[in-house]
């Protein structure tokens, strides 16, 4: 299936609201996310200061949105 395809993306969103896939993809972004706020804003947080509320949201939405695709997709190209 092309991903330029409608068929794709509704297929990919299907699997996507799989509950299981969800609960996964959300592990993951608590993980990275915490790896990656500590990585960028480490200083500001250990200081109380200077700690920006939409980057620290992006780095936990990124990897979420990254791993829920990769699994919905890998579950389209087994069926």
């Amino acid at each position: 299936m092309s991903p330029h395809s409608n068929n794709f993306w509704r297929a990919l969103l299907r699997a996507a609201a799989n509950p299981q896939l969800l609960r996964a993809s959300l592990k993951v972004a608590l993980v990275v996310g915490c790896v990656l706020n500590a990585i960028n804003q480490g200083a500001a947080i250990l200081q109380a200061s200077g700690i920006s509320w939409p980057h620290v949201l992006l780095n936990f939405v990124v990897p979420f949105c990254v791993a829920a695709y990769s699994a919905a997709r890998n579950q389209i190209r087994k069926t």
